[in-house]
């Protein structure tokens, strides 16, 4: 039976990550999963299995999400020692979780503009 694109996890990550300003999905390097960016960089790698993504987290959120739920979090290979956090899409998808998740890593990556803009959205 084949999911509806809404509850589809790498859908939902890319529904929540194409809604900030300016973000565009280009693929990383010679890879063919979506990668979303902001003015050029990186701010949610999804997985070439389709299984999972990476986003930069904030200082201690890491190490927090990690030890709160292992089997969903993970240390990512390359960028966990810049402070990213790995984060497989095991169903049920906490459609929440991930938009704080995902929405942290954008401003990180963001231009102070772009985050602004978000904020003057929200109000």
């Amino acid at each position: 039976m084949a999911r509806s694109p809404r509850s589809d996890p790498v859908s939902i990550v890319r529904e929540i990550s194409e809604s900030f300003p300016e973000v565009e999905d280009k693929a990383f390097g010679g890879h063919m999963a979506p990668a979303f960016r902001v003015r050029d960089k990186i701010f949610v790698k999804v997985n070439e299995d389709l299984g999972g993504f990476t986003a930069k987290a904030p200082p201690g959120a890491q190490e927090a999400l990690i030890a709160s739920d292992p089997d969903r979090y993970y240390y990512p290979d390359y960028v966990g020692s810049k402070g990213w956090v790995g984060v497989r899409l095991i169903p049920p998808v906490d459609r929440d979780e991930l938009a704080e998740i995902i929405e942290d890593s954008y401003r990180l990556v963001a231009p102070k503009r772009l985050v602004r803009q978000l904020d003057a959205e929200a109000d």
